[in-house]
């Protein structure tokens, strides 16, 4: 009976042995990931009545100019601010200017979310904010504190291009106050179809932020009726640390949008 409990005693002890080696196996497994700083992303609503009336302008002035003696007959004043026209935003929001991207064929995802903050005064937190391309919404998370452990989750129809590149706007971007007042993503968990693929360092800062990877997506692509027939597939992003707020105790996510291969 003793040499019995004793060999149970010292069973039980090399399978919390080998459960703690393997954990520590599978944990270096997963690659940690700096980001890569992009665009400052100094948007405000007072920048957007400004645009409002730079586009008016320009608009007046875009009737007027059809050709390089059209554009001679400006005052200077008519030519500084014709110089300075920007048709490539519609929208003072969007994030992609107009044209082709990696979105004339791809993004064609459902965005959910573990939580989300309930709306306020009109103003939704849900997860679709997370990539509608405008600077002006954010997801938050909905659950009391900073919100350790919730994620978004993306899913994809098997013909989707595949992504190369993850760009994260983080925080709650669309002001100065905004961005410093709600807590910001310090550590992201990507996972692909559930399983860990990432540990994603994120910056205290509202520039945007790009990780790159091996091309994420179905690659067999010459079969495109065998390869709709395939299973959707996912990215989650759970949260893991924060930067905690001046004011709020919500983290928020203005944006996770991608680029990648497969669109032209």
């Amino acid at each position: 009976m003793e040499r019995s409990f004793k060999a149970i005693i010292m069973r039980q002890i090399l399978i919390v042995i080998f459960s703690l080696f393997s954990l520590a196996i599978f944990a270096q497994s997963i690659k940690e990931m700096e980001p890569v700083l992009g665009r400052l992303v100094d948007v405000s609503p007072e920048g957007e009545i400004a645009f409002i009336k730079q586009m008016e302008q320009c608009e007046g002035i875009w009737k007027k100019v059809n050709n390089q003696k059209d554009y001679d007959k400006l005052s200077p004043e008519e030519k500084k601010i014709y110089d300075n026209c920007d048709d490539a935003h519609e929208n003072y929001w969007d994030i992609l200017s107009q044209g082709c991207s990696w979105y004339c064929g791809g993004g064609r995802d459902t965005a959910s979310a573990s939580s989300e903050l309930k709306p306020l005064k009109g103003i939704t937190y849900s997860a679709r904010n997370s990539h509608d391309l405008s600077y002006k919404t954010a997801w938050i998370e909905g659950v009391p504190g900073y919100g350790i452990g919730e994620y978004l989750l993306y899913s994809f129809p098997p013909e989707n291009p595949r992504i190369t590149k993850v760009i994260i706007v983080n925080g709650y971007v669309k002001s100065a106050n905004a961005w410093k007042e709600n807590s910001r993503v310090k550590k992201l968990k990507m996972y692909i179809n559930n399983k860990p693929f990432a540990i994603l360092n994120l910056a205290d800062t509202r520039r945007e932020q790009s990780f790159s990877f091996a091309p994420i997506g179905n690659g067999d692509r010459k079969n495109f009726e065998m390869l709709k027939s395939k299973p959707w597939w996912t990215m989650k992003f759970e949260i893991m640390e924060v930067y905690p707020g001046d004011k709020y105790d919500d983290t928020a996510i203005t944006e996770i949008y991608f680029d990648g291969i497969d669109v032209h």
